[in-house]
């Protein structure tokens, strides 16, 4: 009798632990995801400094960190030989790309060289209900009444923050703190369609696909980005790890641990990150924690880790 072909390797391994080990596993490698990406801000601020001292462009350190990522990301493909994705994933891909490889990044870049990490961490720090709310929408769930409502409070305080420290008379906002919100907004619609084709595609061959997609538009702008003045070693350092770690590697663990363990109950271990990013802020760049930031994050914290308590049916 002949065997039934062979499983591919790289469809359907996010289904096949049980239940309880898959959520265990997805909130570690969530965790890890999220431990590298929390250097994301920090390095970003090393690499773009700062109005007085700017070094390199916003535009150059997200298409260049996108293009190196790319470009790894087509050898390790073709090293694994890795198929085509199906018909059916190229435009989630597309939308993925839009997301984690071009408006996070992009966005960031710009708006951390007008604020420090400290700040857009408490900012960033609405991005795991952001996700748990895209996931849900996403994956057809229906989130209560009380689930909107944690939403809509995070949301507030991280507007009255932003308006606090904005450094302007009356009710505005630093248009850097514009461009982080619309990061969050990104990042979250990039995490939940790269975690639902991690369903039935490897991790890594999500967002490896989704740069080498992006390759025709990251590499030929950030050739044009390219910096023309030198830059310093420090810069080059945060550069190198935003492309290795932030862009590509991060996304391996991140997207697994998504894919296994749900993107709503995984995506809350982010509530982690802005408190990391706030830590190696200090270390890296000189910069101070204070009484207010750390009160916003513990309060966004709040309303994040009450939001997840809050039923979502499906």
């Amino acid at each position: 009798m002949a065997r039934p072909p062979a499983a591919s390797p790289w469809r359907g391994k996010a289904r096949s632990d049980s239940g309880g080990d898959s959520e265990s596993r997805g909130l570690l490698l969530g965790l890890l995801g999220v431990a590298i990406f929390a250097l994301t801000l920090p390095m970003t601020r090393l690499a773009v400094g700062t109005p007085e001292a700017p070094l390199m462009s916003g535009l150059f350190l997200a298409m260049g960190r996108a293009a190196v990522a790319g470009l790894l990301s087509a050898a390790l493909l073709l090293w694994q030989r890795a198929p085509l994705p199906q018909r059916g994933d190229w435009w989630p891909l597309a939308v993925t790309a839009l997301g984690v490889v071009f408006g996070f990044p992009l966005l960031t870049s710009i708006a951390m060289r007008y604020v420090g990490a400290v700040h857009a961490a408490v900012i960033i720090g609405l991005l795991p209900l952001a996700t748990a709310t895209v996931g849900a929408l996403l994956h057809r769930q229906r989130p209560s009444a009380a689930f909107w409502a944690c939403a809509l409070l995070g949301s507030a305080l991280v507007v009255v923050f932003a308006v606090l420290r904005s450094g302007r008379q009356g009710l505005s906002l630093h248009p850097a703190d514009l461009l982080l919100m619309a990061a969050v907004a990104c990042a979250a619609v990039g995490y939940a369609w790269g975690g639902r084709l991690a369903q039935h595609m490897r991790a890594d061959a999500v967002i490896c696909w989704a740069l080498v997609l992006s390759l025709p538009v990251s590499l030929p702008l950030a050739w044009l980005a390219w910096p023309q003045a030198a830059v310093p070693a420090a810069a080059w350092a945060g550069f190198a790890y935003v492309a290795v770690f932030s862009m590509w590697l991060g996304f391996f663990a991140w997207y697994r641990g998504l894919a296994l363990g749900g993107t709503v109950r995984v995506s809350q271990v982010q509530l982690a990150q802005p408190f990391m990013s706030m830590l190696f802020a200090v270390p890296l760049l000189g910069e101070s924690l204070d009484a207010v930031s750390v009160s916003f994050g513990l309060a966004v914290l709040a309303t994040v880790a009450l939001g997840r308590r809050m039923p979502v049916r499906r």
